[in-house]
């Protein structure tokens, strides 16, 4: 029998793509615009098509009814784009190394870092693994790397920390013998994190747009390519934030491709992309 829903999925009008725009901004802060209509539409077809909805009208109603959140969560989920590497914009992870990491293991206290819009995981377990690397599992207990996206899907990706081989081919040799174990038999070509990098971060569900967790003052915040989904509006509002959960001295880290150019903000600039909080 032929698939008529295969054959005609309904069409996302101007009025649908409105209501869906406002909704996601809304909730995540995300601003979908006009270049997006083809993607918004494939996604959530594929949502509509599950749920037995015969036209986005009829979809958006119910995530809008939905008291629980899950419709809403489900709808962010098929949207996010969670693109991301190990090792991605090295020079911060060798900034993170040399010039963050030393004193603060000279204090000899708790380390906090957090990446906030951590995908699938690779930031935080790169981070880790040079962690564990310079300091030794033993004192790198100590560390605690918190690690929060919007997206349930991506999280529980990187909580399990299992990657095709292929996605560790930015990282260096030694380490990814050091610290990815290769999966045999029916896991082949598979490699997971060893237990010593991923007992290292949590990972957690948050909107950074309506930020509901405690989070304790953090030594390094990562938040990089995740502003770029924002408008300036929301963009302040991050950043507030961020500034707000760096300890006193801490440094925030964005991506290159992004600046805090126009955002108010008290954070020094001290290398391309990275910024500090004043140690008074």
């Amino acid at each position: 029998m032929v698939d008529s829903w295969a054959l005609a999925p309904p069409e996302l009008s101007d009025r649908d793509l409105s209501s869906i725009a406002r909704l996601v901004y809304e909730t995540s802060g995300i601003n979908l615009h006009e270049g997006k209509r083809a993607l918004i539409a494939a996604r959530l077809q594929k949502c509509l098509r599950r749920g037995g909805f015969r036209s986005f009208r009829q979809y958006i109603r119910h995530v809008r009814s939905d008291e629980t959140g899950s419709e809403l969560t489900a709808m962010l989920d098929a949207l996010a784009t969670n693109h991301t590497s190990f090792f991605r914009e090295p020079r911060h992870f060798g900034f993170l190394v040399d010039t963050v990491l030393p004193p603060l293991v000279a204090k000899d206290a708790t380390i906090r870092g957090w990446s906030a819009g951590c995908a699938s995981g690779e930031e935080p377990y790169t981070m880790a693994m040079l962690i564990v690397d310079a300091m030794g599992i033993e004192q790198s207990r100590r560390v605690r790397l918190l690690a929060t996206d919007l997206s349930t899907k991506a999280l529980g990706l990187a909580a399990a920390g299992i990657y095709k081989s292929a996605r560790l081919r930015d990282v260096p040799l030694p380490l990814s013998r050091k610290y990815f174990a290769p999966g045999i038999g029916t896991q082949r070509g598979l490699a997971r994190v060893v237990p010593a990098v991923r007992e290292l971060v949590e990972f957690r569900w948050m909107n950074l747009v309506q930020p509901s967790l405690p989070i304790p003052p953090q030594d390094f915040i990562f938040c990089r390519n995740v502003m770029i989904y924002f408008d300036r509006a929301v963009q302040q509002r991050v950043i507030s934030a961020l500034e707000q959960r760096l300890a006193p001295g801490g440094y925030l880290f964005v991506s290159h491709s992004e600046s805090l150019s126009g955002i108010e903000h008290r954070l020094r600039w001290v290398a391309p992309s990275i910024y500090r909080r004043e140690l008074r």
